[in-house]
C-alpha cells in the first residue's frame, strides 16, 4: 500500500480535472464540427431546394442539440474546479485566464444562445434564409468559443504579454497574451481536428446506411461530404502538426524529448518506432528506431541536435511513458485517416465508392477515430506541460487548493459515477437517433412549441397543422 501514501491533494485534483475535461472536450469538438456541417447543408438546401439536404440538416440538428447540452453541462463543472481545487492557480494567473474565459462567454456563448433557439425550433416559424443565417451564426459562435479557449490554454503553455508583480501575472499587452507563440499552431490543429472528427462520424453514418440499403440518397451525400473533408483536411492536419511540433521544440523542448524518447541531446535523434522509456536507467528498453530520422523530422536536418531528457533535471521532466505512447497513438490514427483518404479518393475517382463493400464495411466503424485522436493529443499537450501549470510561472504542486485528500477523493468518486451514467445515456441516445436515421427526424422538427429544453432532439411536441414555411 506504499502507493496510497504517495497520493496527495494535487495528484487527486489532477486526476479529477483530467477525468472531467476528457469527457468535456469531445462534445465541444464535435459541436464545432457538426454545427459547421449543418450550416453547410442549410446553405446547399436554400440554394438547390433539394429535399435530402433539408432532411439531413434536421437530422444532424437533433444530434447537435444533445451534444451541445452535454458540452455545456460538463463545461460548467470545470469552471467550479478552478475555485475549489485550484484556487492558487486562480490567484496567480487569474488576471489573464479570467478575462479570456469571460471573452468566450461574451463573444461566443451569448452569440450561440441568441440564435440557438432559431436553429433548433425555427424550422416552421421563420423564413428559410433566416434559419440558415442562424445556423451559420451558431457555427461561427462555436468556432469563436474555440478561439478563446485555445488562447487561454496556449498562454498556459507559452505565456506572453504579461509581467509578474508580487508573484501575480498581470497582463500588459492583450494582443500578445491572446496571440502568444503557440496559439496559431494550437488553434489550427484543434479546429481541424474538430472538423475531421465530425467528418469521420458523418462518413461512418453514411457508410452504415449504404450497407443497410437505407436512406441511400442521404447516405451517398454523407459519404461524399464526409470523405471529401477527410481527403482535404488530413494532409493539412499533418502539415500543421509538423509546424506545431517545431514550435513545441522551440518553447517546450523537454516535452519533445519525452515524446521522442530522446535521452542524449549530444547525438542526433532516431525515430523510435517502439520502445519502453525507462526513467530509472534513462534509456529505452527494447527500442526499435530509425537512425537520425527523429532529427530530420524535428530539426529538418538528419544531423541536427535538440535537447534530450538528460539535459533537464528529473524534477523538470514530464511523465515520459504517457507522452511517448499517447503521441504514437495520435500519429497512428492520423496515418489511418490518411489511408482512408487515399483509398477513398481512388475509389471515388473510379466511380466505385458506393459499391465497394470491403471499404464501406470497416468504414462504418471509423466514427471513434477522431475522438480518440483528440483525447490522445490533449493528453500529450497537457501531461507534457508538467510539472508546470503555467509554463515557467506556476508549478502544478504549488497551485492546488488547501483541501483534504478525502474531500477530493469523495468528489472524484461522485464525478466518475455521475458522468459514467449521464454521459453514457447521452451517447446511447445519440446512437439511437443515428440508428433510426434521417427520416425519423422530420416529424419532430416540424413540431410547434419548444416546451422542453431538449425537445429539439426529438418527439413530444404538438404538430403544426399549417403548411411548411420552407415550401417554395
Amino acid at each position: 500500500m506504499d502507493w496510497l501514501s504517495r497520493i496527495d491533494t494535487t495528484l487527486l485534483s489532477r486526476i479529477q480535472f483530467g477525468f472531467t475535461i476528457s469527457f468535456h472536450i469531445v462534445f465541444p469538438a464535435f459541436t464545432i464540427g457538426v454545427s459547421a456541417y449543418i450550416a453547410t447543408l442549410e446553405v446547399l438546401w436554400v440554394r438547390s431546394r433539394k429535399e435530402h439536404y433539408h432532411l439531413l440538416a434536421r437530422f444532424w440538428t437533433r444530434i447537435f442539440a444533445v451534444s451541445f447540452a452535454m458540452g455545456v453541462v460538463s463545461g460548467i463543472v470545470l469552471s467550479y474546479q478552478f475555485g475549489t481545487n485550484w484556487s492558487r492557480f486562480s490567484t496567480t494567473v487569474g488576471n489573464v485566464i479570467g478575462p479570456l474565459m469571460g471573452y468566450e462567454v461574451l463573444t461566443a456563448f451569448f452569440l450561440e444562445a441568441s440564435f440557438l433557439g432559431i436553429m433548433l425550433f425555427g424550422w416552421n416559424r421563420v423564413p428559410p434564409w433566416l434559419h440558415t443565417l442562424a445556423c451559420v451564426i451558431v457555427a461561427v459562435g462555436t468556432a469563436i468559443s474555440g478561439f478563446w479557449i485555445l488562447a487561454a490554454n496556449s498562454w498556459m503553455h507559452t505565456p506572453a504579454g504579461h509581467e509578474m508583480r508580487n508573484g501575480v501575472a498581470i497582463p500588459v499587452s492583450w494582443l500578445h497574451v491572446i496571440f502568444n507563440p503557440s496559439f496559431p499552431y494550437r488553434f489550427a490543429h484543434m479546429m481541424i481536428a474538430a472538423y475531421l472528427t465530425t467528418s469521420l462520424v458523418v462518413l461512418a453514418t453514411g457508410a452504415r446506411y449504404l450497407l443497410e440499403k437505407r436512406f441511400e440518397q442521404q447516405a451517398k451525400t454523407m459519404v461524399r461530404m464526409g470523405l471529401g473533408m477527410v481527403i482535404l483536411l488530413t494532409p493539412i492536419q499533418i502539415l500543421v502538426g509538423d509546424l506545431h511540433g517545431g514550435n513545441t521544440a522551440e518553447y517546450q523542448p523537454v516535452k519533445v524529448a519525452a515524446i521522442e524518447g530522446h535521452w542524449d541531446g549530444s547525438q542526433p535523434a532516431g525515430l523510435v518506432l517502439f520502445g519502453w522509456p525507462d526513467s530509472t536507467s534513462e534509456s529505452n528498453r527494447a527500442e526499435i528506431a530509425i537512425p537520425k530520422l527523429g532529427s530530420l523530422i524535428i530539426k529538418h536536418d538528419a544531423n541536427g541536435l535538440f535537447p534530450g531528457l538528460k539535459d533537464f533535471s528529473r524534477g523538470d521532466r514530464p511523465p515520459v511513458l504517457p507522452l511517448f505512447f499517447m503521441f504514437r497513438l495520435m500519429v497512428g490514427l492520423g496515418l489511418l485517416m490518411l489511408a482512408i483518404a487515399v483509398v477513398g479518393a481512388v475509389l471515388w475517382r473510379r466511380g466505385k465508392l458506393f459499391e465497394t463493400r470491403w471499404f464501406l464495411g470497416p468504414l462504418r466503424f471509423c466514427w471513434p477515430l477522431g475522438f480518440v485522436a483528440i483525447l490522445a493529443g490533449w493528453m500529450v499537450t497537457e501531461i507534457g506541460r508538467q510539472p508546470w501549470l503555467a509554463y515557467g510561472i506556476l508549478r502544478t504542486a504549488d497551485a492546488s487548493s488547501p483541501i483534504s485528500v478525502a474531500t477530493v477523493a469523495v468528489s472524484l468518486g461522485l464525478f466518475v459515477l455521475v458522468y459514467c451514467v449521464v454521459f453514457s445515456m447521452g451517447v446511447m441516445y445519440i446512437a439511437g437517433m443515428i440508428r433510426k436515421g434521417p427520416d425519423s427526424s422530420l416529424t419532430a422538427m416540424e413540431s410547434g412549441v419548444p416546451n422542453r429544453p431538449l425537445s429539439a432532439a426529438g418527439g413530444g411536441a404538438r404538430p403544426r397543422p399549417t403548411a411548411s414555411a420552407e415550401a417554395p
